[in-house]
């Protein structure tokens, strides 16, 4: 399951450099798939989508940190526990019950977002 910040966020700015896949942003933020990945222009996501992974999303919260569900994989194939979580100071770095993903598929998603 990926992780998700919560609204007790204090926006420290610990996680961001912990995070492996880039999948942290500052409040207000846009995101792309292909930051810090091997994503690049037209893509087709593990689900099956063709998304362009260059394109600038818009940011999910202007309050608060935000993880993007889509390129997190809980540090799985880089470290033993969520990164995030381990160097938040007040805990609010979560798992997110509304994505929900096994060891396997959280695994694939990592070698789809840095082309393993």
């Amino acid at each position: 399951m990926a992780i998700i910040i919560t609204d007790e966020c204090i926006n420290c700015d610990a996680c961001i450099s912990e995070c492996p896949n880039n999948a942290i942003y500052e409040p207000d933020q846009k995101w792309s798939y292909s930051e810090k990945t091997a994503l690049s222009g037209m893509v087709t996501t593990l689900d099956g989508k063709q998304i362009d992974a260059d394109n600038e999303n818009e940011p999910l919260s202007d309050e608060f940190y935000f993880i993007v569900s889509d390129k997190c994989t809980e540090c799985k194939g880089f470290h033993d526990e969520p990164q995030c979580a381990s160097v938040c100071p007040v805990d609010c770095c979560v798992p997110d019950t509304n994505h929900v993903e096994n060891e396997g598929d959280l695994l694939k998603k990592k070698a789809w977002l840095h082309g393993e």
